[in-house]
């Protein structure tokens, strides 16, 4: 299809699944021990993640519309249309900063689509929007059909996640320094989840870590869309044991087929520290 698929790098894919769904991305900055970076490696992501632990501090820009223009024209240039999947505008501007670009270019080029989304997910769950489009593209789904599609599926794309450490919900608002300081004493985990406006919602609570991450598979049998989960997305914030453990359940008890690990990457794994689990699939509702 003469059409480009363009997401961001809140998507948290594997580098190499960027390029063999063959995508543009466009990076999001981190800004961290005063630097700036846009480039996260595994072993980059690892060194974060142990400099979090030890109580350094890290910050985030979004994406402005400069940066999605310099990804969007060279497209538009070369006779392909456009259609962008962009990281939730219930956390970032990064989508706001896309359609304002789209509407300056498409005075520029009339003649193009340019659709932009916003995703309203995150981490994998974006990512796993991102790889469901890019199979239908691949199988010859028109750019307006597709746009249409994403904005079905996406409120089907479900967010189910655990964290580790209180501190860092409580450093970004989303609990109170008591809920922190008594769910740490207690060892209470909670289980969280992105709502139909893309913001982060706790919905149950755990004791123990190894609990949590099971109600994060219960969570998959109650409300899973049959038949379109032979593929699931994981995410983790350096806890890969974990991630294995949840896979394995996902696999041995609800025969799921291929399950795909990797990182929380560094913009949204800043914000939600290390031990973050998530658990990404399509459901009958989010």
């Amino acid at each position: 299809m003469n059409y480009t698929v363009i997401t961001d790098t809140c998507c948290d894919m594997p580098n190499e699944m960027y390029q063999s769904l063959k995508l543009k991305v466009v990076t999001l900055s981190l800004l961290y021990k005063g630097g700036c970076y846009n480039e996260f490696t595994d072993k980059f992501l690892k060194k974060l993640y142990a400099g979090l632990r030890a109580g350094e501090a890290a910050t985030t820009s979004a994406v402005n519309p400069e940066g999605w223009a310099a990804a969007i024209e060279p497209e538009l240039a070369q006779g392909k249309d456009v259609l962008v999947l962009a990281f939730s505008s219930g956390l970032s501007t990064t989508y706001q900063s896309a359609v304002i670009a789209a509407n300056d270019l498409q005075e520029k080029y009339p003649q193009r689509k340019i659709r932009v989304i916003d995703t309203l997910c995150a981490s994998m769950g974006q990512g796993l929007l991102v790889w469901h489009a890019c199979r239908k593209r691949d199988e010859g789904m028109t750019l307006d059909a597709l746009a249409a599609w994403c904005e079905v599926a996406k409120m089907q794309l479900c967010h189910w996640f655990t964290v580790d450490d209180l501190a860092f919900l409580k450093r970004g608002g989303r609990i109170s320094t008591t809920t922190a300081l008594l769910g740490t004493m207690l060892q209470i985990k909670p289980v969280l989840h992105m709502d139909n406006e893309g913001h982060l919602i706790s919905m149950a609570k755990s004791r123990g870590r190894k609990a949590s991450i099971e109600a994060l598979a219960k969570k998959f049998a109650e409300t899973q869309l049959s038949g379109e989960n032979d593929t699931v997305f994981i995410s983790h914030g350096d806890c890969l044991e974990d991630a294995q453990y949840l896979s394995k359940i996902m696999k041995e008890t609800y025969g799921v087929k291929e399950v795909v690990i990797s990182y929380v990457g560094a913009v949204i794994g800043s914000h939600s520290g290390p031990g973050t689990l998530a658990l990404f699939f399509l459901g009958k509702q989010r």
